[in-house]
């Protein structure tokens, strides 16, 4: 049997065309466990770094502006910012894992290489990574959702919804992210994503302030962001009532994670078959 080119997969395992559906098996789960005993070393490096960014602009922002500010719609200004600390912290989690350390493990460290000349298709890998990152988002965000509680920002019962909602943001935020990953020669890539779309996701999407406050141009474009409805989804829930419009919102976070889920594994295969 002839050897196996790194970075190829078998014939066996090849999709039947590069820009055809993703089709995950079973093989995603030994990935994942690869990826939890390597993070479990230094978990609470990582843990540190997902979450502080988004706490401590919750905590600076929302008592030291928060003080001077009359509030936001009868909402103290803390509790508005809490919600969008919440989507902020799984954004930044998701797209650093599907992003930076994602990268590393396709290029640098040769994961990819070892676990495509194994019985794993390649489908099976980039949804692995898309799952693992939205789970590194899942829990920014509920280190988040912790805080508001344990500082009594809000002990709404309809926080108990957020945590589902985190599992569809991980997986959105990740899978735009991964197709980065799938289009970068290096780290210095993504500082186009970061740039030109994280920072303005995060100040147009309505974290710090309502969108409403935006010029109509800018709020037409803000509302296509993932961040945006993903705030309008869980800032009811931090206020104690549920979301209007929640089925349209969650379409939208649906469908976006469905054709970058896609996108992200076509180009993957264009890049590690030709």
């Amino acid at each position: 049997m002839s050897a196996q080119r790194p970075g190829t997969m078998p014939a066996m395992r090849r999709p039947s065309g590069l820009w055809g559906l993703p089709r995950p098996g079973r093989g995603c789960l030994p990935v994942l466990r690869r990826n939890f005993l390597v993070w479990r070393k230094t978990a609470l490096t990582t843990v540190l770094g997902d979450v502080m960014d988004p706490m401590v602009a919750l905590l600076a922002l929302g008592y030291g502006l928060g003080s001077l500010l009359p509030g936001i719609d009868g909402v103290p200004y803390v509790t508005f910012l809490a919600a969008g600390s919440i989507c902020m912290g799984a954004l930044y989690a998701a797209t650093f894992e599907a992003t930076y350390s994602a990268f590393s493990r396709l290029h640098i460290q040769h994961s990819w290489d070892a676990m495509l000349n194994t019985p794993l298709s390649l489908d099976d890998v980039v949804f692995a990574e898309i799952l693992w990152a939205a789970a590194k988002s899942l829990k920014s965000g509920l280190a988040i959702l912790l805080v508001v509680l344990a500082l009594d920002i809000s002990r709404a019962p309809t926080l108990a919804w957020i945590p589902l909602l985190l599992v569809l943001l991980g997986v959105t935020f990740a899978s735009l992210a991964l197709v980065m990953s799938a289009l970068a020669k290096g780290f210095d890539f993504f500082m186009y994503y970061f740039t030109l779309g994280v920072t303005p996701m995060v100040f147009l999407s309505g974290v710090f302030f309502p969108v409403a406050q935006l010029p109509e141009a800018l709020v037409q474009v803000a509302r296509i962001a993932p961040l945006a409805p993903a705030i309008e989804l869980v800032r009811p829930l931090v206020l104690g009532r549920l979301p209007e419009h929640a089925w349209m919102h969650v379409l939208q976070l649906a469908a976006t994670a469905a054709v970058a889920t896609w996108l992200a594994t076509a180009l993957m295969r264009r890049r590690l078959l030709r």
